[in-house]
């Protein structure tokens, strides 16, 4: 078992360990760390991919929060941010079945069942679509 603690720690680019040395009460700081873990040193904290997830351009959120205010049938005036809930808006599961397949005419993508089902506000609708467009694009 390895403990460490530190202070502070600063990030750089460089990748080696750096010790500032130059202190006048004769200690070491610590700028930066790196931490390397081998394959069966940890096995309850493996990880099968890393992901990077970005938020959708500001165009594909608005493009959802129209079709969402057709597909609901709301007035110009309801205003939708990427937190507003399908369900808050009074939607029910065909109205979310509704406005999944507005996206998919609207973007030309295919949504898969299991996919559809996790989409609850504008925002995850959004980047779903971003992802998909990205995927099919690629």
């Amino acid at each position: 078992m390895a403990t460490c603690s530190a202070t502070s720690v600063n990030f750089g680019a460089s990748l080696k360990p750096c010790f500032n040395n130059n202190r006048t009460d004769g200690t070491s700081a610590l700028n930066m760390v790196r931490v390397v873990w081998t394959k069966n040193v940890y096995p309850s904290l493996r990880t099968s991919r890393f992901n990077v997830c970005c938020a959708a351009k500001p165009e594909t959120v608005q493009k959802v929060c129209e079709i969402v205010k057709k597909q609901l049938a709301l007035s110009d005036e309801t205003e939708l941010t990427p937190e507003s809930k399908f369900a808050a808006l009074g939607a029910d599961s065909l109205d979310t079945v509704e406005i999944v397949m507005g996206l998919e005419e609207e973007f030309d993508i295919s949504v898969e069942e299991e996919s559809s089902q996790n989409i609850t506000t504008v925002q995850e609708a959004a980047d779903l679509i971003e992802k998909l467009v990205q995927k099919k694009e690629g």
